[in-house]
């Protein structure tokens, strides 16, 4: 599919997929034929081009729903991202549900995004912020979650796959336990959903969250998927159009229904309809062909940067397509800085996964994350750059 990304048809190599992806011609042709033909808002009009795209909007409502494999449509509500529909969860359910001395079990592999916001709740309410411990290879495994529950634990909200180890966690397994505890779950799939195939209701997540950018989609769209039950109680965090029925001079409101309720104002409806292409993109390609592309180039990968002594990987034993490493003392991000002379992206720093130092004993790394459109061949070249013996004279 590499004629689809014109980007690559310049000579990039883009190894910095677990930030954000690149995107196929189908989004700018759906971005373009919305802004150029039927530039209206959603839910608003009563005039053709509004009708055409309230319905395409809702439309892509329909595709998330079927390609996360949730119940009912009411239970995808869109956001401006990840983030976003995290804070949601955090500010307008949570917080409304949890109590002084009550327990949330995160761990330190963590986002920004999945740390944060409980942060904050914790300061708010006097909850515990507990961290369910990693195992040698940096994973989180079902006997760890077991062994860090106790009477007070209240909700887990863990990736499902990390941004920097990559390890992918037994969210069923955890959730089945969870369940039986009376204790809710909250998913971070930022980078599993564009990865592997997600079943909600399989896994039986409590809340689940992810972002279209980092799935070959549009910034500044993201998803809430919510149990009907539980979105049903979760309070809006944002006011305005679109979310409310009636409301008068006494201060008598009366607010919609799910998902409107939590859309308030003019969502990003180019960006919203265009996602509905990728989803149809992603599907085309199916996500079996993705993940089996995927750990095919990711094995190779990691036996070719086992071949390099200079070079130290942490995530070896890791699942996804994500590789944390770093070369021998040279700062990562001044090994970033020289691959990109050689037009090759890779990310560099803590990678908003700002507590992992105290697991890795380091605080950064170079990471390299993959997508279904990267190559063998590109893989060589990387190798080929990182094996130049004067690699240091030319940073230095």
């Amino acid at each position: 599919m590499r004629e689809d990304f014109k980007l690559l048809q310049t000579g990039l190599i883009y190894f910095d997929n677990g930030a954000t992806t690149l995107k196929p011609i189908v989004l700018s042709e759906a971005l373009s034929d919305y802004y150029n033909f039927y530039s209206s808002n959603a839910h608003r009009g009563d005039y053709s081009i509004s009708l055409k795209a309230s319905t395409m909007y809702e439309n892509t409502r329909k595709k998330v729903k079927d390609f996360i494999g949730a119940t009912y449509e009411k239970e995808i509500v869109f956001t401006s991202g990840c983030t976003d529909s995290l804070n949601k969860i955090v500010f307008g359910y949570f917080k409304y549900h949890l109590h002084k001395g009550d327990e949330i079990l995160l761990t330190k592999s963590e986002h920004a995004s999945n740390i944060l916001p409980w942060f904050e709740l914790a300061s708010e309410l006097d909850l515990v912020i507990k961290y369910i411990p990693l195992d040698n290879n940096h994973k989180v495994t079902i006997e760890n979650v077991k062994n860090s529950i106790t009477e007070k634990t209240k909700v887990i909200s863990l990736a499902h796959i990390t941004n920097v180890v990559g390890d992918v966690r037994p969210v069923k397994e955890i959730c089945d336990f969870a369940h039986k505890h009376n204790i809710l779950v909250v998913i971070d799939g930022a980078q599993s959903i564009p990865h592997i195939k997600v079943n909600v209701k399989e896994i039986d997540a409590d809340f689940l969250t992810f972002s279209a950018h980092k799935m070959c989609g549009p910034t500044g769209v993201g998803v809430l998927y919510g149990k009907e039950k539980l979105l049903k109680e979760t309070r809006p965090i944002i006011f305005g159009g679109g979310m409310n029925s009636e409301f008068t001079t006494d201060g008598r409101r009366i607010y919609k229904e799910i998902p409107d309720l939590l859309e308030a104002g003019t969502p990003n409806v180019a960006g919203v309809i265009a996602f509905g292409y990728i989803i149809d993109y992603l599907n085309n390609i199916g996500m079996d062909n993705i993940m089996r592309k995927e750990k095919e180039l990711r094995d190779y990968l990691i036996k070719s940067l086992q071949k390099l002594p200079q070079i130290k990987i942490y995530n070896e034993n890791s699942e996804s397509a994500i590789i944390a490493f770093n070369y021998l003392d040279i700062f990562p991000q001044d090994l970033a800085i020289y691959l990109d002379k050689y037009n090759i992206c890779v990310r560099a720093g803590s990678h908003c996964a700002k507590m992992l130092k105290e697991e890795l004993a380091i605080k950064n790394t170079c990471r390299i994350s993959l997508y279904f459109y990267n190559t063998k061949e590109e893989i060589d070249y990387l190798i080929k750059v990182l094996s130049n013996p004067n690699i240091k004279n030319e940073l230095f």
